[in-house]
């Protein structure tokens, strides 16, 4: 019986290899010759070992292979494929999560920016846009001379200020720049808000004084969050800083509404006391007394400073942004003592 089954199937191979071949994907090999028989053999043999494949009995005692399916090799390879697309998507996915503040619904998102070079930008409490370049040529040795009995209360007041900074913080300039930034920031604010109520009340323009002010603001504000990567205030100096900020906001808020002109002048005296710490802060860079570590990648990207840059390149441009504020609120106040109001006059817009 075995051998009957055994000739029949060479028979079957012998009458229909061109045929098979062809059936089984080889082009149709020479008729009768042993090499087409053999290769019709070679892809019988892989057909069978393959899963996907089966054979079925045909007419003349031969066999009709049927491929069901892709072979191992292939459905691995496809669901490779599949794999990478897979993980391609989902991380699309997690990356537009990512970019949603809250809910798709309201179609607000991140969108994708860049900085020159490709690479993805980093922040989000500033845009590229909001970058520039510190004026490092601004005269720091400049200062208002008090003439009026307000231009000299106003500088008395500031220097009696400093002493008991000076006697808290003595020589330790990171600590002090932190306490510095989180009262220098709050004028800008509060004149700001109300100039802009007044805008409000009285259906006037502003001339622009609403924007340069909360982009003092602002900008004092950065230099907080890049004092803040240097230096990592203790538990006691937080307190300071919540009780200061409380005092001088609501102190700041009565005298601006009293007499904008002498608030104008008591932030332009602040500036220049500003000035005065951080050059004693480089000077003690220069002299070693301070380490000169790397600059932070927040005041790199908002500086536009090279890459290397150290904290000495910070300090420096911080001072100079000191510089600018303290000239803004000095002319704010000169206007104010010329019976003005400062719509009267071009704000100092992107004046940093």
């Amino acid at each position: 019986m075995n051998r009957i089954v055994m000739w029949s199937f060479v028979r079957g191979v012998a009458n229909n290899s061109r045929r098979f071949g062809s059936v089984a994907g080889l082009g149709g090999g020479g008729s009768g010759g042993g090499g087409g028989g053999g290769g019709c053999l070679r892809v019988t043999l892989t057909a069978m070992a393959s899963p996907g494949t089966r054979y079925q009995s045909v007419a003349n005692e031969g066999f009709h292979w049927r491929r069901m399916m892709s072979s191992s090799t292939a459905v691995a390879e496809e669901q490779g494929m599949k794999n990478v697309e897979n993980q391609g998507k989902e991380k699309e996915k997690e990356k537009e999560k990512e970019n949603a503040l809250v809910s798709s619904y309201w179609g607000i998102y991140r969108p994708r920016i860049t900085r020159e070079d490709g690479s993805e930008w980093p922040w989000n409490c500033f845009m590229p846009w909001d970058t520039y370049s510190a004026n490092l040529s601004i005269d720091l040795g400049k200062h208002h001379e008090p003439k009026c009995f307000l231009d000299k209360f106003a500088y008395r007041v500031v220097k009696v200020l400093r002493i008991p900074t000076d006697l808290f913080f003595q020589r330790r300039y990171g600590c002090r720049a932190v306490m510095l930034e989180t009262v220098a920031a709050v004028p800008g604010m509060v004149a700001g808000m109300l100039l802009h109520l007044k805008s409000l009340r009285k259906f006037q323009h502003s001339g622009g004084w609403i924007k340069a002010l909360l982009e003092e603001a602002e900008n004092e504000r950065m230099h907080l969050m890049t004092m803040i990567e240097l230096v990592q205030p203790k538990w006691y100096e937080r307190l300071l800083v919540i009780t200061v900020q409380g005092v001088f906001f609501n102190a700041f808020f009565v005298l601006y509404l009293t007499s904008p002109k002498l608030a104008h002048r008591i932030v332009g005296y602040l500036e220049e006391e500003a000035i005065h710490s951080y050059t004693e802060y480089l000077k003690d860079i220069n002299e070693g007394k301070i380490e000169n570590v790397p600059a932070p990648a927040i005041a790199i990207d908002y500086w536009r400073l090279p890459k290397d840059a150290r904290l000495k390149d910070v300090i420096t441009v911080i001072r100079a942004d000191e510089g600018h504020h303290r000239d803004v609120n000095h002319f704010a106040s000169d206007i104010h003592f010329q019976g003005k109001e400062l719509r009267e006059s071009a704000a100092p817009l992107g004046y940093h």
